[in-house]
């Protein structure tokens, strides 16, 4: 009995599961990768034609990004995003910050829950219902105050791209070590100077790629723009919604292969700071 009770426990252990040899995975995956990239490739491809068309190739050209670079509305139009962006990211990832820490260096309490689903409704909830609701806001205060400007853009771009800044904040935070903040309490730090030398230091990784992710998500947001903006405040994605409705060109084309090429940019930056090690 004893010898079979040890060659039982012996016995090596079977291959671990890997979903990349399942028939079929490799297939299934690029035809996905095909579905998701062909798209942008041809996008890019046709922003150096350099004819009209945009269904046939007539020679390499950059004419349509010099077209696009003086165009004095376009020239606004990525003004005004970029102030809204920039806007957007600096308070959202403040506001993202401070939620970030009230979440993480504290006590478990009741509701806890509640307040992370509370942070992260913007992420849950349609875009679209989003919008509609902000416009609705905004219009009764601009109805009660009377006061008009870009402000109510930069207000609804900031409250939801905060929980965009706040997950990979909230995830440096859960994931530092508390040894160096223990020990800056024994040495007799005050909590703002354990704060400032210990935990910012830390988590500024997490910060850099919070606001980072919350710069290309106001950048390149539609929604919230086509219903919040007001008269006069294009900003660059409603200029190429009404580009595109006047009729496609390469300019549209072009306008796009830099603004793909800005979020690769920052959206490579971000998995390097997330990914980056303690």
């Amino acid at each position: 009995m004893a010898e079979t009770s040890t060659q039982t426990v012996a016995t090596p252990r079977g291959r671990r599961f890997n979903v990349r040899h399942m028939p079929g995975f490799t297939f299934v995956a690029g035809l996905c990768l095909f579905g998701l990239y062909a798209p942008l490739a041809i996008m890019v491809v046709y922003a150096f034609n350099s004819e009209r068309s945009v269904t046939n190739l007539h020679g390499f050209s950059l004419r349509w990004f010099e077209q696009a670079a003086t165009n004095q509305i376009v020239q606004d139009a990525t003004l005004l995003s970029l102030k809204v962006a920039l806007f957007a990211t600096v308070f959202a990832t403040i506001a993202a910050t401070m939620a970030a820490l009230a979440t993480t260096r504290t006590t478990p309490y009741k509701g806890q829950t509640l307040v992370y689903a509370i942070i992260n409704q913007p992420l849950m909830i349609p875009e679209i219902v989003t919008a509609v609701g902000t416009l609705t806001f905004f219009g009764l205060i601009k109805q009660i105050t009377g006061v008009q400007g870009v402000g109510y853009l930069m207000l609804a771009h900031t409250v939801f791209c905060i929980p965009f800044a706040f997950m990979p904040i909230r995830a440096r935070l859960e994931d530092m070590d508390l040894t160096m903040e223990h020990a800056a309490a024994d040495l007799y730090a005050t909590p703002w100077q354990a704060f400032r030398r210990v935990t910012l230091p830390l988590m500024f990784p997490g910060i850099i790629a919070g606001a980072m992710l919350s710069f290309v998500i106001s950048l390149d947001d539609v929604i919230i723009n086509l219903l919040v903006a007001g008269a006069g405040e294009m900003t660059l994605p409603i200029y190429m919604i009404g580009a595109l409705r006047r009729g496609l060109t390469p300019e549209v084309n072009a306008i796009s292969t830099v603004l793909l090429g800005v979020t690769l940019i920052f959206v490579t930056f971000f998995f390097i700071l997330t990914l980056k090690k303690r």
